[in-house]
């Protein structure tokens, strides 16, 4: 019942329901609800909500993805198809990431010298915030 009670809330939370809107739900999904019971739920959702609906916000913002490992290499491209001697330098960065869903995925890109030290520069920035946190 706990479980049923914590579903019905999140969702209620996710869907930014009103009172009224939680109780006709659950007359909706079934007839044996007595009205004490209704009446107690309603007079819970009227007075948390709005802080249900505020931490289901918080959650769906915070569950976007989370970093699992990053994998870096310093390489110089010598040639590409439009020039012979290129001879640049870049980083190329392999971000595994865990969605949402569970499954964690690859991503990768490369970036110049200058951009990655540009990358660096506003990642020191974020952990110095962080630190502050």
């Amino acid at each position: 019942m706990i479980r049923f009670l914590i579903l019905t809330f999140r969702t209620a939370g996710k869907k930014n329901l009103s009172a009224d809107e939680l109780v006709s739900k659950l007359e909706e999904g079934s007839n044996k609800w007595c009205k004490a019971s209704i009446q107690v739920l309603c007079t819970l959702w009227s007075e948390h909500g709005a802080s249900v609906h505020a931490q289901q916000k918080v959650h769906s913002m915070l569950s976007t993805c989370q970093l699992v490992d990053v994998q870096w290499k310093l390489a110089m491209a010598v040639s590409s198809d439009t020039c012979r001697s290129l001879n640049s330098p870049y980083v190329s960065l392999l971000l595994k990431v865990l969605e949402p869903s569970g499954q964690i995925s690859q991503r990768s890109f490369e970036m110049t010298i200058p951009q990655f030290q540009n990358f660096h520069k506003q990642l020191k920035e974020m952990a110095a915030i962080m630190e502050t946190v």
